[in-house]
């Protein structure tokens, strides 16, 4: 940052001792691990879900489609409808919809309220990361920016890792609803946690249409945009079949699939902090190394992945390359808006959801048409168009 725009960033936060800060910056993680697991889990309880409640399983997938378009509209829409509102208040009653969203969805007699109950969970999901994405900035003095980012997205990857898993666990043994309900208390101590340690966050800027769109001139955050939708979109419309992939192409038996997995999340998580301390010295090289990873990682399953082992270790590489990738690109984005860290947030995150859904959708069309290679490619294209996209702000000072 510069040294104006340090300035700006310190009038911003609010007076708390250094260990407070922190304690702010895991709670919000605690938010983002929660939100996370809520729009995931219903994948590994489709089939129970559809069961109960005479659905198919496609039909029962709309409980992740739904809440992803849903939160890729709430991003922009409502951080622009309250307003100068307190960020704290905003982000307490974001999780209290959490709370009671996750309730309705264990109580849903049909599915159709069931559906709606996911649509609240979708306009929480994108209400409270398109607020908490940027909130680092104000919570932490700026030099910590982008360890307490990483921190606060480590709470994605411990979802992936951790709650997913657990909460399919828990549905298998106790039944479906039950797991919605232990996410719905689990969502009431995250609210209790925030109202504990959050401090007050007044709005630095009431978020207008014209402020959105006014980004877009922004050639840094235009970039982060490109660069998010083409990553996310390749990534999900891989990884949406990386079972298949493991299966047919590595020849990795079934059961091994799920701690390989596992193993995947694991080394996300251990890219997203490694990212973070190398993003507080050089943005731009760490996203375009990052980028230039998955570019090879995907169709290397090709040429390498052949083979048990080959697999195994591209998947890892693979894990560590994305697990960097959403706290690169949000940081890539609070360099580029210093000014405008919410409005750009919140672009960020409506995009990244969109390209989720997209993503896995293509990747669906591609298998049933081509082969499960086909989204190997894919996403590896996406990836290497991601990194000429990044590798054309190399002059862009401030994000050096």
């Amino acid at each position: 940052m510069t040294t104006a725009e340090q300035t700006s960033a310190q009038l911003q936060q609010p007076k708390l001792p250094e260990k407070s800060r922190w304690t702010a910056v895991s709670a919000v993680a605690l938010g983002t691990f929660l939100l996370v697991t809520a729009e995931q889990l219903p994948i590994g309880l489709l089939t129970s879900v559809g069961s109960a409640l005479s659905v198919s399983e496609g039909t029962a997938g709309l409980m992740v489609t739904v809440p992803s378009i849903v939160a890729a509209l709430a991003a922009p829409l409502v951080p622009m409808l309250v307003g100068p509102m307190d960020r704290r208040l905003l982000l307490l009653g974001l999780m209290a919809l959490m709370t009671v969203s996750n309730l309705a969805t264990a109580l849903a007699p049909n599915f159709a309220v069931l559906v709606g109950s996911r649509v609240l969970v979708g306009i929480a999901i994108g209400g409270f990361w398109a607020v908490a994405s940027g909130l680092a900035v104000r919570l932490v003095v700026p030099a910590d920016v982008p360890r307490a980012t990483a921190v606060i997205f480590g709470g994605v990857g411990a979802a992936n890792v951790f709650g997913v898993p657990l909460g399919t666990l828990v549905g298998d043994f106790t039944g479906w609803r039950i797991a919605f309900a232990v996410l719905s208390a689990l969502a009431l101590g995250t609210l209790i946690a925030l109202l504990a340690v959050l401090p007050g966050l007044a709005a630095s800027q009431v978020i207008r249409p014209k402020l959105l769109m006014d980004q877009f001139r922004n050639s840094g955050v235009r970039i982060g945009i490109i660069a998010t939708v083409l990553i996310v979109f390749g990534h999900f419309a891989a990884y949406t079949f990386v079972s298949p992939v493991l299966q047919k192409l590595s020849g990795i038996d079934e059961r091994y699939v799920g701690p390989l997995l596992f193993g995947f999340g694991v080394a996300g998580m251990i890219g997203n902090f490694a990212a973070g301390a190398a993003l507080s010295r050089q943005v731009y090289r760490s996203v375009l190394i990052t980028s230039a990873a998955l570019a090879m990682a995907m169709p290397l399953f090709l040429l390498l992945g052949q083979t048990a082992v080959g697999g195994a270790v591209l998947l890892v590489v693979w894990g560590l390359a994305y697990g960097g990738a959403s706290v690169g690109l949000q940081t890539w984005m609070i360099k580029s808006a210093p000014q405008a860290v919410e409005a750009a947030s919140a672009l960020w995150v409506a995009m990244f959801n969109l390209s989720i859904g997209l993503g896995a959708l293509a990747g669906g069309v591609l298998v049933d048409t081509l082969t499960v290679r086909s989204v190997l490619w894919l996403g590896g294209t996406c990836a290497l168009l991601a990194a000429l996209a990044i590798w054309t702000a190399r002059t862009n000072n401030a994000l050096r």
